[in-house]
């Protein structure tokens, strides 16, 4: 038996209610002198008589009008830096604040396609220039992002959609940027993996990234052959023309794992598809796999 469901994206807005007193200059937090003030700058305290206490630029403090904002203005982008930014997997809404600074304070803007990261910066109001730099060139665009980190550039680094370097370019240009003595600094964000591991319902608690298969059959059977005895949750990349084939070949060896094929995720038609490998070929013996997916396999043990 598949069970799938379908899950909608909500907007849940969150309201702080008025403090007495807001905070005059930056640099500073609201801490409460009772034992539910929490760590790291989370605002606690006794309702309508807070204190101040310095704090860091990532604190957050609260303002009248019940507006939560960055208790100190971020700190700029360093010269000569590589930042991974990570962009939306899907929903354009999905992307950080420290992201959208970034990219738009960043000298330049190195894109796996650069058409949608404009078609990104558009939706934010972002106008910066881009430069192409994908598998094909990564290796002649090395040099070229070395020279603008010499000059004292900060370059952003943005794949399709995800985060750089996560079955995406991004590897090869990491490594010349550290070697040559550059700072490279992540800039956190949306993720497949991520999204889709943790509302999975396999064990979380170990787990082993595999990314996308080889295409030929051969070398795609090797590679699962030497996982036999990986533990934990195995997590694999999969587009819609080759599922039908990984779903065959995870029948072969492990019958009777549970399988969760997660889809669209952060978009409108967002699906998990759970089952054994035989369940879900008959799944989509009646339909075409459509869009691309995270593949989570937990085997018996």
């Amino acid at each position: 038996m598949v069970i799938r469901i379908l899950q909608s994206v909500h907007i849940i807005p969150i309201t702080i209610p008025n403090s007495t007193k807001a905070p005059k200059k930056y640099g500073q937090r609201y801490v409460g002198s009772d034992s539910g003030a929490l760590s790291g700058g989370v605002m606690g305290g006794r309702k309508g008589n807070p204190t101040l206490q310095n704090c860091n630029a990532n604190l957050v403090a609260r303002k009248a009008g019940g507006v939560v904002s960055s208790a100190m203005p971020p700190a700029p982008l360093q010269p000569g830096t590589l930042y991974l930014v990570a962009t939306p997997i899907g929903n354009l809404e999905d992307i950080t604040l420290r992201a959208l600074r970034t990219l738009r304070e960043c000298t330049i803007v190195a894109a796996e396609d650069t058409r949608r990261a404009r078609q990104l910066m558009r939706a934010h109001d972002i106008d910066r220039p881009t430069l192409s730099c994908h598998k094909f060139n990564e290796a002649k665009r090395s040099g070229e992002l070395l020279e603008r980190l010499e000059r004292g550039e900060t370059i952003a680094m943005v794949s399709d959609a995800g985060t750089p370097g996560i079955s995406d370019p991004g590897e090869r240009i990491v490594r010349a940027v550290l070697a040559a003595g550059y700072r490279v600094e992540p800039v956190p964000g949306p993720c497949a993996l991520a999204a889709a591991l943790p509302a999975s319902g396999l064990a979380t608690a170990e787990f082993h990234f595999v990314g996308f298969l080889p295409h030929k059959s051969g070398a795609r059977l090797r590679q699962l052959e030497a996982l036999a005895e990986v533990p934990g949750t195995l997590c694999f990349y999969e587009s819609p023309h080759r599922v039908v084939k990984f779903l065959g070949e995870l029948d072969g060896l492990w019958p009777e794992a549970q399988v969760v094929l997660a889809r669209e995720l952060t978009k409108k038609f967002e699906e998990f598809l759970r089952g054994t490998p035989a369940e879900l070929l008959a799944h989509y013996a009646e339909r075409k796999p459509k869009g691309e997916f995270v593949a989570l396999v937990q085997r018996a043990r």
